[in-house]
């Protein structure tokens, strides 16, 4: 008996960890029960090939920003440029964008002005806003609020690992967060009481693949088709069955990911 299909919210079919295999990992997805993801383009200069894998395979749709950690490559992105990429019917979201003092605090004023850029975009198109956020939790949480402040916008904090009071942030304004396979590590016990204490109606699963595979693949390249572990874990942490979880994340993904509903 098949299991309810889920969605992965996020991963990264460009990367070069998946060149001349898309079609398989593609494949590989759907024989898992993965029915659609959502590959993101993290640098406008691949836009055309983040768009050419997603018009060649219909279960994929793609989403445009300038993550955090690349905003000193090129030239800042302008609300008409995220505008304009927004008119194919199957880019469905603005980003990822968001902080990241981690790697890249050096480049944090910068990466404010990408942010409420792509905020601004997010708002004008309706299209939901992809967030990442490393060790930035005050900083960030201050310009959503600003941005929610100016006019409402739909957002998704993607692979959520920050704090608890990061995630109360965006819940309040109505936001998700996203699952990923950090959730499934034996030490992310914090991460997933964080999920439990969050309403299943505004969660999300996702790979980001090829990066943090959940278990059993730990330390191995990820892909969408390992999206149903983080699942399975998921629906423990809500104390539901699995079917249950993936529906209801599914609904979840169809309401905020609308362009992208079947």
């Amino acid at each position: 008996m098949s299991r309810t299909a889920v969605v992965d919210s996020h991963c990264h079919l460009d990367f070069p960890d998946f060149d001349g295999h898309v079609h398989q990992i593609v494949q590989n997805a759907l024989d898992a029960g993965v029915e659609r993801m959502v590959t993101i383009c993290t640098r406008l200069h691949n836009e055309p090939k983040v768009r050419a894998i997603a018009e060649a395979h219909a279960p994929v749709f793609y989403a445009i920003g300038i993550h955090p950690m690349s905003v000193t490559e090129q030239p800042p992105v302008t609300v008409d440029q995220l505008v304009a990429y927004a008119a194919h019917p199957k880019m469905v979201a603005i980003g990822e964008t968001g902080l990241d003092y981690h790697y890249t605090p050096d480049s944090a004023e910068l990466q404010k002005s990408s942010l409420r850029v792509h905020i601004d975009a997010a708002r004008e198109t309706d299209l939901p806003l992809i967030i990442h956020a490393r060790d930035a939790d005050n900083d960030m949480a201050a310009i959503l609020r600003e941005g929610y402040q100016n006019g409402p916008f739909r957002c998704v904090m993607h692979c959520f690992s920050s704090t608890p009071e990061l995630a109360r942030a965006a819940l309040d304004m109505g936001f998700y967060l996203s699952m990923s396979g950090i959730a499934t590590f034996p030490k992310s016990q914090e991460v997933r009481d964080i999920f439990a204490a969050a309403p299943l109606d505004h969660i999300l699963v996702e790979t980001d693949s090829p990066y943090l595979a959940p278990k059993p693949f730990r330390g191995k390249r990820n892909e969408p088709a390992y999206t149903v572990h983080t699942a399975q874990v998921g629906a423990d942490v809500f104390g539901v069955d699995y079917d249950t979880f993936a529906a209801a994340t599914t609904a979840n993904f169809d309401r905020l990911f609308s362009k992208a509903r079947m």
